[in-house]
């Protein structure tokens, strides 16, 4: 297996994902000259849906990251990041887009072209402190740009509160007021409950998908997420809810012939934590030893159901719970996830990203294991990698330990075969 390769795909929808992606960024490149005012932001928030209701584009230089390392193109980016002084012990995301704004931002042959230079700015005072500090460096570097400061109490979703909810209210309604100031555009109201319309189905078609992966044989594995790409960049959008409705259209089909990724499932894996951009061919290599990755962490971050009777609480409320969802502010609560996961999907063995880019989604991982196997009899292991930054992640390392984590899970399934009468 190389240290960089793609992922083989089964899902026809999964194969069109390019077109989708090229779609996306040419409609970035294009805004301006459409007179459509460009906004930076960090992605799982609600000002998403209101940059679509108000005719703004929307661009999200930490899903850029996952891009550039897709096509190979980080190891240039963090050279020069590197190169200004960002040591490669800081996240991969973080390293990558400073590298990429202060080097090839301005090379007309980067491929899906470049990302514009944002007229807007939204920097975060709340999530992970590298992507906070991503926005610091970009306002730095487009001094031009118009920039708001939002700001969200860091609260486990089990515990948030009404005052939560109102702050996060009146951050959203912040938000309106600086974009109709610095646009000379209003928010529609009508029109905002459209798009968060639209953003709710395209999480119900979201959590619909997910569900088929209960079925054995899984109709489709991780190697196919980067289907999430829509519900990443395109909430509020009928883009994403038409391509959702073609992947669950297929994947019922699948499911109803019970076509399953491959001919002999015999293993059902579960990853934790961000997938390798460089490399989603690593969750083929189960596929050798009849093994399936049916579900992950990752994919269950990006949705979140809306109150689409009202959409300014359904955003706030979106906004305050996106990165706990992902993160370790509550690690109760992402163990909760985890094992609930691994029922409801009938998993035999889990993977556990040790992850050198991001140690807040790493945290806990220790009592994960740990609650897996007292709780559930689940074998797990743990692999060191990174999502971006493929120096950190030894190829035959992976192989050594997830051969023989796998003959473990067979000898398993075959002793608890022999004892049912």
């Amino acid at each position: 297996m190389e240290k960089t390769r793609k992922s083989n795909k089964r899902l026809q929808t999964a194969k069109e994902l390019s077109r989708v992606v090229a779609d996306y960024y040419k409609e970035c490149g294009a805004a301006k000259a459409d007179g459509r005012p460009v906004g930076w932001m960090p992605p799982m928030n609600g000002a998403i849906e209101i940059f679509y209701a108000m005719d703004l584009q929307p661009v999200f230089p930490e899903n850029w990251s996952p891009v550039c390392a897709a096509f190979g193109l980080t190891p240039d980016n963090f050279d020069v990041s590197e190169g200004m002084g960002y040591s490669r012990d800081l996240c991969g995301y973080l390293r990558n887009i400073i590298g990429y704004v202060n080097g090839p931002i301005n090379d007309p042959s980067f491929p899906l072209g470049s990302l514009p230079a944002p007229d807007i700015i939204l920097s975060p005072g709340g999530g992970c402190i590298p992507v906070m500090k991503i926005f610091h460096a970009l306002e730095r570097r487009f001094p031009e740009a118009k920039v708001l400061t939002s700001d969200l109490p860091q609260v486990a979703v089990e515990d948030i509160q009404e005052h939560h909810i109102k702050y996060a209210v009146e951050q959203i309604n912040r938000l309106v007021a600086f974009l109709t100031e610095v646009t000379g555009r209003k928010l529609d109201m009508n029109r905002l409950s459209e798009v968060v319309q639209l953003s709710d189905r395209a999480c119900a078609l979201w959590d619909e998908i997910m569900t088929y992966r209960r079925f054995i044989p899984a109709p489709f594995s991780a190697a196919e997420m980067g289907i999430m790409f829509v519900m990443v960049t395109r909430q509020g959008t009928r883009i994403a809810v038409d391509f959702l409705e073609k992947v669950l259209a297929e994947i019922k089909e699948r499911a109803a012939n019970g076509i399953g990724v491959i001919e002999n499932e015999k293993i059902r894996l579960f990853w934790d934590n961000i997938p390798l951009w460089y490399n989603m061919g690593v969750f083929n290599y189960f596929e050798k030893m009849d093994g399936v990755v049916v579900a992950e962490t990752y994919s269950a971050a990006w949705s979140l159901r809306l109150d689409t009777s009202n959409p300014i609480r359904a955003l706030a409320l979106k906004s305050l719970m996106s990165y706990p969802l992902v993160s370790c502010v509550s690690i109760k609560k992402r163990r909760e996830m985890v094992l609930k996961a691994c029922r409801d999907y009938h998993i035999d063995g889990v993977v556990l990203h040790r992850n050198k880019s991001c140690v807040p989604i790493t945290l806990g991982q220790m009592n994960i294991k740990k609650e897996l196997e007292e709780t559930l009899g689940i074998p797990s292991v743990i692999i060191d990698a990174d999502h971006m930054d493929d120096r950190n992640f030894s190829t035959a390392q992976f192989q050594t330990r997830i051969d023989a984590f796998m003959e473990t899970l067979h000898a398993k399934k075959q002793s608890l075969a022999m004892k049912i009468p």
